[in-house]
């Protein structure tokens, strides 16, 4: 099947390669923001008398090889005044623009009609963008703008909470999400333990979630990729935004290192609500704060240079008990070069780390874990010919794995030193991926990734008979865990198990007509890299861990067919999806299965497999006054993991069961409303079905102690989950003689109360001997207020 698979992309290459080898010229060029420099993705580049064009990379670059001719180059994107230019390609040619701002808003809806237009032509299916602006104006607890908690209002992206970390999309967990920051990957998205997110929406430039089709360029997790760009800075001139808040405040600086050749860009958040719980007379801590950093330079046409990083950091503490502090580093060198007009180059070196520390004072000892990795990327554009163009490169990781060291923080500590053994690995990918316009109606995007895992050596590992760390007790119908035989010591050359795969990613467009499409796609991905948690979404205590000999690597497989439709000029647009996935090698835990500190994970853990399917629908209002979307989902999720022999029962019994991130019905409405120039409305409406739980069905008495009896795995939810959110923008009047633009933002978070249940517990009443449930329930209305300002 491989082999069949290859010769297909082959015989498209030669394909694209012979229709295009007549002689044309190629024009190519960036495209900036005027009063900043900012470059900007996804600008169209169009030449209406062909009805033919392209867009900028992510680094504002675009190429495109015509005939011989005069043309007519329209450049447009959103919030900016279109640019229209007569051209005569006679020869290659280089032609950079400038786009203006149409309004003072540079960002006030979703899409644009220039997107929506790709969105209709261009194979690319499964993928939403939100701008910055959009985030910025979501009513969100405590009115901090959230990132995670907006893309949680698309189809097809639910959470496990309000204060659930990360996001869960299309059924599958939230540690199969790819985090990406200017191309360096996170490993924890949180802040608070899931009350906000890491991403500081001031500094983001672009934003892209890929649910399915994904291109071969990525790889490494088998649910989605939250793809993020920051800002690049002002290389004209010197510019402040800030904000302030009910709980946190934040503050962004700009400008240029040399004029119009390098910019630097600043960016911090950070809480202080922890500073007023003395008043209260509390010694408890809980603050986050984040930085964002960014320098670029254009060394010449052809050469550029930019130095990235993101720090931050979360510290809780409660008296002299307990602390806890954790979070990621990251710092990207990156290279932008030009071979040719055809050819565009990006080298990236990447580091990341993602550090968590834990103090318990009343056991006086100190648990310190975390995962750092060296990450070496080198991508390739092709823009071989107007219709076709290649993209393919490689990337090699190096991953140091800390499971947890324990030192005690007294000389009376009765914990004594102990160090979890680390682990190592390499996982390395090559890709190609190809973008083929067969026809004005079908266009193609095909590319295949071959990816590499070995799991280095490391000092212990354990040796179990049959290679089972797992064992079945057939009298108590359990599964317990294995006693090793023996240990066998290893290099760090070594190499304990290694795994390779090949992945090929397919999605189609046919266009119906002007204004609809129908797409499909297809692709395999896979993981090496597994989050051990038996909660329902991270947390910082989680620790990764890769695959070896025992736990193998996690693979998906994902079909999807939409439906895309624009209504009167794109002011209305339509998508229709349906997706089927199903993934082999989904760990699952033995029942008391003990994760925390375990230097032999292996004996909790049981291979299984998931399947996934639903169907999408989202409706959006892209002009006018009243912007927004309706956003629906109807999906299911389920888990099965068999036993491995006829008399073993497996985990619930052998049976599917669904998994802790099924939600049969996702609803959302979000809706933005300008009343005028001064004031703004926006608000959203959330609804999902329950959460799959596991609640008793009945008790027994043993020895005079009560125990509860469970039933099924997540054969119960809890109640279902809505809550309606309104904020409201006040802007004023700007005086033509102040560069000082302020504005207000007023927000009921949760309005009519709703006590949504985050989690269901049992227990016995001590004045009545009675057994009840009780609901915790973490926010009802809050509201907030916020204060932001630009210069």
């Amino acid at each position: 099947m491989h082999h069949r698979f290859l010769w297909i992309i082959l015989s498209f290459l030669l394909n694209g390669l012979i229709v295009n080898a007549q002689e044309k010229y190629t024009l190519r060029g960036l495209i900036t923001e005027a009063s900043s420099n900012e470059t900007l993705i996804g600008v169209n580049v169009v030449f209406p008398e062909i009805q033919s064009g392209t867009a900028t990379n992510e680094y504002g670059f675009y190429s495109i090889t015509l005939p011989e001719g005069t043309y007519t180059i329209v450049v447009s994107y959103l919030g900016f005044n279109s640019v229209s230019e007569t051209i005569t390609l006679s020869g290659d040619l280089v032609k950079n623009f400038s786009l203006a701002p149409s309004t003072e808003s540079l960002e006030e809806v979703v899409i644009t009609r220039d997107l929506n237009e790709l969105i209709i032509k261009t194979p690319q299916m499964s993928v939403n963008r939100l701008s910055s602006a959009t985030i910025k104006e979501i009513p969100m607890v405590l009115g901090e703008s959230d990132i995670i908690k907006a893309i949680t209002l698309l189809p097809g992206v639910t959470t496990g909470g309000e204060s659930g970390s990360g996001f869960n999309v299309r059924g599958g967990a939230a540690d199969q999400n790819l985090f990406l920051l200017d191309e360096a990957v996170l490993y924890n998205s949180s802040h608070l333990f899931g009350f906000f997110s890491v991403f500081n929406p001031d500094a983001i430039k672009d934003l892209r979630l890929y649910k399915g089709g994904i291109p071969a360029r990525y790889g490494g997790r088998v649910s989605s990729v939250l793809d993020i760009y920051q800002k690049e800075g002002n290389s004209n001139a010197f510019h402040m935004n800030g904000g302030i808040g009910a709980v946190s405040s934040k503050l962004l600086a700009e400008g240029p290192l040399k004029k119009n050749k390098g910019s630097f860009l600043f960016g911090g958040r950070s809480t202080y609500a922890h500073l007023f719980l003395p008043l209260f007379d509390l010694d408890n801590i809980a603050y986050f704060y984040d930085l964002n950093t960014k320098l670029s330079y254009k060394i010449n046409d052809r050469n550029n240079i930019y130095l990235s990083g993101y720090f931050g950091r979360d510290v809780f503490s409660i008296q002299d008990a307990f602390e806890n502090s954790y979070g990621n580093a990251v710092f990207n060198f990156r290279w932008n070069h030009l071979f040719s007009d055809k050819l565009f180059s990006n080298l990236s070196l990447i580091y990341s780390n993602y550090h968590y520390d834990l103090k318990l004072g009343f056991v006086e000892f100190d648990w310190v874990s975390g995962i750092r990795n060296f990450n070496l990327k080198y991508d390739f554009k092709h823009y071989i010919s107007n219709n076709f163009k290649l993209q393919y490169g490689l990337n090699s990781i190096y991953y140091k794995f800390n499971p947890g060291n324990i030192t005690p923080t007294t000389e009376t500590s009765g914990i004594n030193p102990f160090k979890l053994i680390d682990k190592y690995a390499l996982e390395s990918a090559l890709y190609l991926d190809a973008e083929h316009k067969l026809s004005n109606k079908l266009s193609l995007s095909y590319g295949l990734r071959f990816s590499m895992f070995h799991r280095l050596g490391q000092d212990e590992l354990n040796v179990y008979e049959n290679d089972q760390a797992v064992v079945f007790n057939a009298d108590f119908q359990i599964y317990e865990k294995a006693n090793p035989i023996g240990v066998t010591n290893y290099k760090r050359s070594d190499v304990i198990a290694k795994f390779s795969n090949l992945e090929p990613r397919f999605s189609l467009a046919y266009q119906l007509n002007s204004s609809s499409s129908i797409k499909a796609s297809y692709n395999r991905m896979s993981q090496y890299l597994h989050l051990l948690s038996n909660t329902n979404s991270p947390t910082p205590l989680d620790v990764w861990t890769p695959s070896g000999k025992f736990i193998k690597p996690q693979l998906l497989d994902q079909v999807a067919i939409g439906y895309f439709r624009n209504f009167k000029n794109r002011r209305y647009t339509m998508e229709i999806e349906s997706y089927y996935k199903k993934l082999k090698n989904r760990i699952d835990y033995i029942d008391g299965a003990d994760l925390v500190a375990n230097n032999a994970i292996e004996q909790a853990i049981l291979n299984g497999r998931a399947r996934a399917y639903g169907l999408e629908f989202l409706l959006r209002k892209n002009e006018g006054r009243l912007t927004g979307w309706l956003a629906y989902t109807l999906s299911k999720s389920e888990q099965q993991t068999k036993g491995r022999t006829a008399e073993e029962t497996g985990i619930n019994n052998g049976e599917w069961y669904y998994t802790p991130f099924d939600k049969t019905h996702d609803i959302s409405v979000t809706g933005s409303y300008e009343i005028n120039e001064k004031w703004k409305l926006n608000s959203n409406f959330l609804f999902q079905t329950g959460q799959p739980t596991t609640f008793p069905n009945g008790q027994y008495a043993f020895n005079g102690v009560i125990v509860p009896n469970y039933g099924k795995r997540n054969s119960n939810r809890l109640p279902s989950y809505h809550r309606l959110d309104l904020a409201a923008t006040y802007t004023p009047k700007k005086r033509k003689t102040k560069t000082w633009k302020t504005y207000w933002v007023f927000s009921l978070y949760n309005i009519y109360n709703r006590r949504n249940a985050n989690s269901i517990s049992f227990g016995r009443n001590q004045e009545n001997g009675k057994n009840e449930a009780t609901r915790l329930s973490l926010f009802g209305i809050v509201p907030s207020i916020s204060y932001n300002f630009k210069f």
